[in-house]
């Protein structure tokens, strides 16, 4: 299943309201969106739409162990 658009917006809305001051892993991401309500099946369905979105340069991925994500402004 290809990314969408609108699964990029869910997250980027939680990290907005978020505000981390560190770049996230999909995990710690996936428990944002799910203490907000939000499903999505894995976190490797975040890091899915996250590194699609880091191609179009709209989320810098911090390439460690585990991967880490940033969301430009």
């Amino acid at each position: 299943m290809a990314p969408s658009a609108r699964e990029y917006d869910r997250i980027r809305t939680v990290l907005a309201e978020a505000d981390p001051d560190e770049p996230l892993t999909a995990r710690e991401i996936h428990q944002l969106l799910e203490a907000r309500g939000e499903q999505f099946d894995s976190p490797h369905r975040v890091a899915t739409v996250l590194g699609r979105a880091a191609r179009r340069d709209d989320v810098q991925v911090i390439r460690s162990s585990p991967y880490r994500y940033r969301l430009e402004t």
